[in-house]
Order: structure tokens, then sequence, then C-alpha cells
């Protein structure tokens, strides 16, 4: 089958940082899926390993965790699902990811495609989709309905990947106040879209846009990109007994700051329960087939923001200079070998 990966760790300008290869199809274990790729979108995780991690000239690496598709094949002990069915998932960060005409996920963290999606909007999700679920609903804790409440949360990065389905999600299935930040128009634009109550540019202080809006303080603070740059401020404009959860890789942060106000901080990420094979893994199949869902109701939308064109190394890596420059909105995707 057809792959792209690379061996060395290389500026992603270089025709090596990415490229195409041959290697066999893979075999399922016993709770595995043996996936037909169909579509793939680029997150930061991609472009994070790829500087980070090293392959050899006989595995090169081979990136990728977003993935839609259709089952070729199941191990024999999958229960969930059989050939012919449409998935989609986010992979473990422990095995060969999706860039490559097959892959093997666990069908624990799998889900079916929403049916009124294609491959390429489907993508789009599910890495992102079951970070902010994870956030909002693990971390926070935040209970599902519309409760009356007078809290507010804070999306910050509003505009990106997991951001635009945060705020969906925070709107959908809480009463909370969604507040996103973004700095350009076109960014502001589709988080309004997707949403939000208020949208303010995280460019200017924290606590100024907030005030400017009325809300002085937020009960809880979602953190997506550059938390330790926005550390003060987010400390500044948490409110008594809030929480912070992060997904980012920030630098030292002062704790104490939130200190005197009893703030919680929690940290996502998505792969801990694949890493670590926990015993509720099955939770992420579980949430992935909710948001298909809520696609397929209407109530959440996909949050593909471009397909860059097929999969191959050259549009790869255009995908990851753009998701290393920073100012992308929604996800970008790429469909079909």
């Amino acid at each position: 089958m057809k792959a792209i990966g690379y061996v060395d760790s290389l500026p992603i300008e270089d025709e090596r940082s990415l490229y195409e290869f041959e290697t066999p199809v893979p075999t399922p274990g016993p709770h595995d899926l043996l996936v037909r790729i169909e579509a793939v979108s680029v997150n930061p995780v991609d472009t994070k390993v790829r500087v980070r991690r090293a392959g050899t000239a006989e595995a090169p690496v081979i990136l990728g965790w977003d993935a839609a598709g259709t089952v070729a094949a199941v191990g024999n002990a999958v229960t969930r699902f059989r050939p012919g069915d449409t998935v989609y998932y986010a992979g473990d960060l422990t095995r060969p990811g999706t860039n490559a005409e097959y892959g093997l996920v666990d069908e624990r963290i799998a889900g079916r495609k929403p049916e009124s999606l294609s491959f390429a909007q489907a993508a789009a999700l599910p890495l992102t989709a079951i970070t902010a679920w994870e956030a909002l609903f693990d971390r926070f804790r935040l209970p599902v309905g519309k409760a009356p409440t007078d809290d507010a949360i804070l999306i910050v990065g509003a505009a990106g990947g997991v951001g635009s389905i945060a705020v969906q999600l925070a709107r959908r299935l809480t009463n909370l106040t969604v507040i996103g930040t973004a700095s350009r128009p076109e960014s502001q634009k589709w988080v309004a879209e997707l949403g939000a109550h208020a949208v303010i540019d995280h460019t200017k202080p924290l606590s100024e846009e907030l005030a400017r809006i009325g809300r002085p303080q937020v009960r809880y603070v979602l953190s997506l990109t550059h938390t330790d740059r926005h550390w003060d401020q987010i400390a500044a404009s948490l409110a008594p007994q809030g929480e912070i959860c992060f997904i980012d890789d920030p630098g030292a942060l002062d704790i104490m700051k939130i200190k005197g106000k009893a703030g919680a901080v929690h940290i996502e990420f998505m792969f801990a329960r694949s890493m670590h094979q926990t015993p509720d893994m099955v939770q992420q199949h579980k949430l992935l087939t909710e948001v298909a869902g809520l696609v397929d109701a209407g109530l959440v939308k996909t949050t593909l923001g471009e397909v860059v064109g097929p999969i191959t190394a050259a549009n790869l890596r255009r995908a990851h200079a753009l998701v290393e420059g920073g100012r992308t909105v929604g996800k970008l995707v790429l469909a079909g070998f």
C-alpha cells in the first residue's frame, strides 16, 4: 500500500520531510479494525511529532491521527463493527498514523461516521471532538442539559479545530454563556456562526475584552493555544472557585496566581486513554457515536475549513506548513489517494 512518512525530522520545506513509500497492508489484532482510509485531517500534533520523533530507513514514521474510511476487515474479538461499515477516528499516538491507504484502529476508540457527512467532512472531526468533549465533560465535568446558570466559559483560540467544536458542544449541550476568542475578522465571523454568544480579541488583554462585553470574570476557561502567553490574563479573569483546562504545551505557569481564588487546573490529552489502555477506553467510541448523532440531527456541523487536495506528500507538506503558521480557520483535510 501507499504511505506517506519520513525518516529524519526536517523543515517542512524539505521534500524529504514527508515522502511517499510502499509498505505492507497491516494485519488487524483482536480488537482492531483494518480501515481503507478515504480522508484525513492535519492537526498540530502531526507537526509536533514530525519535529520530535525520527524513524529509520526500514520503518519511516507515518503521521496522521484523524481519519474517515471504510472497514475492510476486523479482528477476531471485534463486536461493534463489521466490514463495509464507515467509521471515523483519531487513532493512537503509539501506532502508525493515518497517512496511508490502510490503517489499524482499536474498535473501542472508533465511531460510526456521521451519515450526513462526506468522508472529508467527517475526517475533520474526531481528534478535535474527542479533545473538546473530554475537556468539557470529563475534565470540567459540566452537566449536560439546559438548567439555568449564570456561569460562562471562555474558549481561548476558538477558531481552531478544537475551539470550533468546543464552541458548538458548549452551546448545544449546556446553558453556559459561551465566549470565544479570535483575532481576525474572518475567524471572528467563523466563531460567531458556530454559536458563540460573544467573540473577543485575544491579541488584546483578555480581562479588558471581557469587561468590555460585561463579563469581567468567567467560571471556566478552556485554553487551546499560547496558554503561557495568556496565563496572567486568564488568572485575572477567572471567577472564584473557577476552573482552567489547557491542551497545549505551555512553558512554566505560576499556579499560585489562582490560589487565592481556590482555582483548579486540568490538562486534557485525548491520547491518554489509548496510550495507557485505560479501562474506560470505550468512552471515546461512545462519545464519537454521540457526536455523530448530533451531526446527523443538525445540531453540530463539521469544522472542515479547507480541503487541501488528495492525500499526497506534497499536499501534506503544504498542510503542515499552514498549521505551523498558526492562522488556519477550522480543519485542513486531504481526501482520496
